[in-house]
């Protein structure tokens, strides 16, 4: 295993397979997460690109990428692929239509929706809108609807059936380290 170090606290790992770059101090955020697995997908872009005929082959090589990215800081990282044909398109990978699930067991959020709410007009701009979701059998919830997609967010997990461009990654690091920190009264990991 070779190892260099890029400043004080970023360590580079590369093994076969996979680049893991593994940031020191709280639950990652999820830029940080993002960034990581686009790495790993960069450093598996050969395998990816053969792999890209068999899109059986190239689903598990993507799952087993994000599967990995996300078990290393104990949540499960998901890439969806609504449009088949995307799968294909190895450079959408990490930038739509991905799930972050750190607790799917959790019912209620760490702070009142309504500060959620606020903080994704703040962030996401005010042509957006907000609905409770998923409000049943005392669970709570949030959908925010966008001009391009929508954002589910629930005590437990985010889901982004949208772009993710720098005010959606804003946002949702915001929700990483106000929602599902450890530091924050959130979930315990």
């Amino acid at each position: 295993m070779d190892c260099c170090y890029t400043s004080t606290y970023i360590h580079i790992y590369v093994e076969p397979n996979f680049m893991i770059v593994n940031a020191s101090g709280n639950m990652i955020t999820f830029s940080e997460l993002i960034d990581e697995l686009k790495s790993n997908i960069n450093y598996n872009r050969d395998v990816l690109y053969a792999l890209s005929k068999n899109p059986n082959l190239l689903y598990k090589k993507i799952t087993e990428l994000a599967s990995f990215t996300g078990s290393r800081h104990q949540v499960a990282l998901q890439l969806h692929f609504p449009d088949p044909n995307k799968i294909k398109d190895i450079d959408s990978y990490g930038a739509e239509n991905i799930s972050v699930v750190i607790d799917k067991f959790r019912r209620k959020f760490a702070v009142p929706r309504e500060n959620i709410r606020r903080k994704a007009i703040e962030s996401l701009g005010n042509n957006i809108q907000t609905q409770d979701a998923y409000m049943y059998e005392g669970k709570e919830g949030l959908r925010i609807i966008k001009e391009n997609g929508r954002i589910e967010i629930l005590p437990g997990s985010i889901h982004l059936w949208c772009k993710v461009d720098q005010n959606v990654k804003n946002y949702v690091d915001w929700l990483m380290q106000n929602i599902y920190s450890p530091n924050s009264g959130g979930i315990s990991t």
